[in-house]
């Protein structure tokens, strides 16, 4: 989001050749990069949208036009011959997560994901109560109207590679698939796990898409100032602001989609995916701080560094969170997730109305130590008698939260033998007083 809602290429796997000319003052993002920057440019061109149903990605998908539903009026979708609005079906969204997975190892096109959610999301105008009007996570972005906005230049793409998911898994709304696939898109990079729930409704006809122009440029003449402009009528702080630019640390820009970066750097001339372009960062399919490390140390031409991105540290407010998520990750990937979690419900209607949490599976970490339960003094331990303490409980099968089970017969057996050795040692002794005359 200084980002860059970006709009002409972010995408890692993309071959389109969409070109996207930016008038002097808009920006944009590009290739792969998360979603973030929007820009302005030329709208996409309706034939190159039409041409998604030709792709090899899609040998069996119908064609990109305006097309019926059977129960329900005209609908220009761009990808789906669907227009039901819909919830989704937690199973389902679990089974669909594990396929994201395999789509993002072998297609290396995490920033693209990461930007249809976010672009999907980043509409919402808390200034709006109704709905779908206000914008948001409402899987809108799949219509033409809204695909042909500047900002969204080359999320065809992305669309592309959800559109088979979204045939394989009917009952998952398009609202949640895109926000699926951009939090799991940043978890395989790398990233914090996104405190997620869903249950998103779509909207159903292309009328209800927002207007052009609520996304963020990357170049614009004041960019603190645009940034706060457009994130502010989302409802986010500044402190939001910063940490969702930090996902400029994937991705890349291409000037003939974009009018930003280098037509390839060493760090992109070999790919993966379609090879070129510019990164914000050296390893750029890599979730990390090292956004923020790299524009603060300016110490590689070879890396972008975009209008938007280099106000993080030149504007006060946003340059003491810039400055804290270069030093501290652990600190960037807390508030990034939190801010990611909050972006992807910008919005959106929910059914039911507290939504539905998918479980990522259990947790790695053991049971909590509580020290004070086996200290006699009630003082705590250092780690390492803790480690020691829990080692021992564990080698006898037990553990230090919990006492070993009771072997009743095992301890009887024990008991009676403790009685026979002293009945025996006691009566040796009494025939020992006795044998003499």
């Amino acid at each position: 989001m200084a980002l860059s809602f970006s709009a002409a290429s972010h995408s890692l796997c993309s071959s389109s050749s969409t070109r996207v000319s930016l008038s002097p003052a808009a920006a944009v993002s590009s290739h792969p990069s998360p979603p973030l920057v929007a820009f302005s440019s030329s709208p996409h061109s309706l034939s190159s949208l039409r041409s998604v149903a030709s792709s090899s990605l899609f040998p069996h998908s119908p064609s990109l036009v305006q097309r019926k539903h059977p129960n329900r009026g005209s609908c220009s979708t761009v990808v789906s011959p669907t227009c039901a609005a819909a919830a989704s079906d937690a199973a389902q969204l679990k089974s669909a997560k594990e396929d994201i997975k395999v789509l993002l190892r072998t297609k290396f096109c995490h920033p693209i994901l990461v930007r249809l959610g976010w672009h999907d999301a980043g509409t919402y105008n808390k200034n709006i109560e109704d709905w779908p009007q206000r914008g948001g996570a409402n899987g809108s972005l799949r219509f033409e109207p809204e695909l042909k906005h500047a900002a969204n230049a080359g999320l065809v793409d992305a669309l592309k590679l959800i559109e088979p998911l979204k045939e394989k898994y009917a009952n998952i709304s398009y609202a949640d698939l895109f926000q699926l696939a951009s939090a799991t898109a940043v978890e395989e990079a790398g990233g914090p796990e996104i405190p997620m729930k869903y249950g998103r409704v779509d909207v159903s006809a292309p009328e209800q898409c927002p207007e052009e122009g609520r996304l963020p440029d990357a170049g614009p003449p004041s960019p603190a100032d645009h940034l706060r402009e457009v994130f502010y009528r989302m409802g986010l702080n500044d402190k939001e602001i910063v940490a969702l630019s930090g996902a400029h640390t994937l991705g890349r820009s291409r000037p003939e989609r974009s009018g930003w970066g280098k037509p390839e750097t060493k760090y992109t001339k070999a790919g993966p995916g379609e090879p070129g372009g510019q990164s914000w960062t050296v390893k750029w399919l890599k979730f990390d701080n090292s956004y923020f490390k790299d524009i603060k140390e300016k110490r590689d031409e070879d890396l972008l560094v975009l209008p938007t991105d280099a106000a993080l540290f030149e504007d006060p407010s946003f340059k003491n969170y810039a400055e804290k998520y270069a030093e501290d990750p652990a600190a960037f990937f807390k508030d990034y997730a939190e801010a990611h979690a909050k972006l992807s419900n910008l919005g959106a209607k929910f059914d039911p109305p507290e939504g539905i949490i998918i479980d990522n599976g259990p947790a790695q970490q053991g049971e909590k130590f509580v020290a004070a339960k086996y200290s006699t003094q009630k003082k705590e331990l250092s780690d390492s008698m803790k480690k020691k303490i829990r080692a021992e409980y564990e080698a006898i099968g037990g553990s230090p939260d919990k006492p070993l089970p009771t072997n009743y017969f095992l301890n009887i057996i024990i008991a009676i033998s403790v009685l026979v050795l002293l009945f025996t040692f006691l009566g040796n002794n009494n025939s020992s007083d006795y044998s003499g005359f």
